[in-house]
């Protein structure tokens, strides 16, 4: 603390600053202090909502059973940290290796199957180590709700198959887009000059980056690009129901994600049948099980380990530094594709992505206002103090 005549004004700052985690904000909802709310955050292909209490608590910090109470604050949110970067770099890595294996590209929905059931089977282990084993929500409920799962990553999974891996991960960085579209023609929702200038720089960003691809890409096909954008309106209409969902019901996030992939499964593996589209990436897949079946329950692994880090994150340290974790994670998986897995690479590309990022920031600020202007307050205050108290060489640190 600097000691000033004018401390009071910058103990008004710091006091600014201490918001519960019930006033920092997410990309899919606005979050009111003092109730009982719903974060939803997803990265990659899962998605899970935690429902943090109106009043922050100090309580004991455990990941995957694992306590972290012993180390310091900072050791905590660098384990997370940790944590969701290096599993969800593993997960883009091993989703793009699978669809190198020439002849898979057209096996995304078998992919989506297996991933339903790993998914199905460690919810339901995790669900078996839980006290409570009742379930909440309707089973009518869960068809909705898994039907949405089964359109979001199914088609994100399908997509990979016709476009760059950074191009679809830049399109799922953009799910604000079909909400504020949805919002004004649904709703009628007006937007402020925030919001829309965050929408029209992703919306840029993301044509001139899909462009991109068209220039450099021989084998580029616009089927992936109805594949993903299909995806992302069906990822913004599952954040509102699932919300909405676990609110009502006061589930718990194992019984979501068991019930939600197990009738999803259902869904892929009849629609599957029905097609004919089953038996053949069964043969295929048999015949290099190893690579194709080993590498599935690698990205199913650690994409379950990845979302427990994330509601760690954001359960112990506010939705906001969730979200800048997650978004910062994004544009580090894309960089480590071009370096990873050779593909052609134009500038286009950069100066698109800084674009659709400038969007992403834009969005994050119009939800977080309040906080991030009393943290620039909070800075702006600390400065001008220190920098006038040096210069009369009175300075004082206690």
């Amino acid at each position: 603390m600097i000691k000033s005549r004018n401390s009071s004004i910058v103990n008004m700052a710091n006091q600014s600053d201490a918001v519960s985690p019930t006033n920092q904000g997410d990309p899919d909802s606005t979050l009111q202090s003092g109730r009982n709310v719903t974060i939803t955050i997803q990265d990659g292909d899962s998605r899970i909502s935690v429902r943090p209490s109106g009043e922050k608590q100090a309580e004991e910090i455990r990941l995957l059973g694992i306590s972290l109470s012993g180390l310091p604050r900072t050791g905590q949110f660098l384990v997370c940290v940790g944590g969701v970067f290096f599993f969800y770099l593993m997960y883009g890595y091993v989703l793009e290796l699978i669809f190198r294996l020439d002849g898979f590209k057209p096996f995304g929905w078998y992919l989506t199957l297996v991933q339903f059931a790993f998914y199905s089977v460690f919810a339901g282990g995790e669900l078996q180590l839980k006290t409570d084993k009742t379930r909440r929500i309707p089973l009518r409920t869960y068809c909705g709700l898994a039907f949405l799962t089964v359109a979001t990553m199914g088609l994100s999974n399908s997509a990979v198959g016709y476009l760059n891996y950074p191009t679809q991960v830049i399109f799922k960085c953009c799910k604000l887009i079909p909400v504020m579209i949805g919002g004004v023609l649904i709703q009628g929702k007006r937007y402020g000059m925030v919001e829309v200038t965050a929408c029209l720089c992703m919306t840029v960003g993301l044509i001139f980056f899909t462009l991109a691809d068209v220039e450099v890409q021989p084998n580029f096909d616009s089927h992936g690009v109805v594949l993903i954008s299909l995806a992302l309106v069906a990822d913004a209409v599952i954040g509102n129901v699932q919300e909405k969902t676990m609110k009502a019901h006061s589930a718990s996030n194992t019984e979501v994600v068991l019930y939600s992939y197990s009738v999803g499964f259902v869904y892929i593996l009849a629609g599957l049948v029905m097609s004919g589209e089953l038996m053949e990436p069964i043969r295929f897949c048999a015949q290099y099980p190893v690579y194709t079946y080993g590498l599935t329950a690698v990205l199913s692994a650690t994409g379950y380990v990845g979302i427990n880090f994330v509601l760690t994150l954001v359960k112990s340290f506010g939705a906001l530094l969730a979200v800048t974790v997650t978004t910062c994670r994004k544009a580090v998986t894309i960089v480590l594709s071009f370096i990873f897995f050779t593909k052609p690479f134009t500038m286009q590309y950069v100066w698109s992505a800084l674009l659709v990022t400038t969007g992403i920031l834009l969005s994050t600020y119009s939800k977080n206002k309040v906080k991030m202007d009393a943290w620039i307050q909070k800075y702006t205050v600390i400065q001008l103090f220190t920098r006038q108290r040096r210069s009369s060489g009175k300075t004082e640190f206690v």
